[in-house]
């Protein structure tokens, strides 16, 4: 089992990414709630074809494309397991079905536009996803492949933000791209708050220490230790995808050091 000083050197060694260059590969974590309406629930045909094609239009420009997809539009699991006679791990492996739904309407829709795709699922599910295995997606990848991880880590009490850096590590990907419903990172809810500023760029160490929400302290941590730079970014933004992946300023990043470090 690798000691955490040869982890540590083996991120350390890893080759750093630099802001403004194309990344090759990247992980893609998108909510549940990006597949319905704000407020809505479900899988919406619109809101499916507009993120097929922001992922197509994304491949065209070269990179590697993961996808880590969530469940909040079928269903909750930390919201159900506060009902009462509802075991937490119960509750979240139903969440993590919701995001093999999410992940085989993906699927069926890239593949429509012409996108060859392949849903991986950290839980057995033979008759519709192949298991996750780190070589086939690493080959599913440089064969052009868009690869739609589903199920979370396929272990309860553990986020698909969690699951999203997991992946992210695995697959060796440059950045980890945050799909949210606004344009970066704040230094409040700036929907509540008018006042609030956005960042441009932020290390892992500052959202830390002030508790920003951008992703779960765990994928946070697990981004920072391992070197992967996060970009949060506003989904609905026509062209955002693409626009990271050609090297264009797009939403708020994350780095291990101040820029120009």
């Amino acid at each position: 089992m690798p000691t955490q000083q040869a982890t540590a050197t083996r991120a350390a060694e890893k080759p750093a990414w630099t802001p403004g260059q194309p990344p090759s590969r990247v992980l893609l974590k998108l909510s549940g709630e990006a597949f319905c309406p704000s407020g809505g629930f479900g899988i919406d045909a619109q809101e499916l074809s507009v993120i097929a094609e922001e992922i197509r239009s994304a491949t065209e420009a070269g990179a590697q494309i993961a996808v880590v997809v969530g469940g909040g539009n079928i269903i909750r699991g930390a919201e159900l397991a506060q009902t009462d006679g509802f075991q937490r791990a119960t509750a979240d492996y139903m969440g993590m079905l919701g995001t093999v739904i999410n992940a085989l309407a993906l699927r069926e829709r890239l593949q429509a536009c012409g996108v060859d795709s392949r849903v991986q699922s950290a839980i057995e599910i033979r008759a519709v996803a192949e298991p996750f295995i780190r070589g086939r997606a690493l080959r599913h990848l440089e064969k052009g492949r868009v690869v739609i991880l589903a199920a979370g880590t396929g272990n309860p009490f553990f986020t698909t933000d969690t699951c999203a850096a997991l992946r992210a590590t695995e697959l060796d990907c440059n950045i980890l791209l945050k799909a949210t419903k606004v344009d970066g990172v704040y230094t409040a809810d700036p929907k509540k708050d008018p006042t609030a500023t956005r960042f441009d760029r932020l290390t892992f160490q500052e959202a830390l220490e002030r508790r920003l929400q951008v992703m779960d302290m765990t994928a946070l941590a697990m981004c920072q230790e391992n070197r992967i730079p996060v970009l949060v970014f506003d989904f609905k933004q026509p062209g955002a995808i693409r626009g990271v992946i050609e090297g264009k300023p797009i939403g708020t990043l994350l780095t291990c050091a101040e820029p120009g470090a």
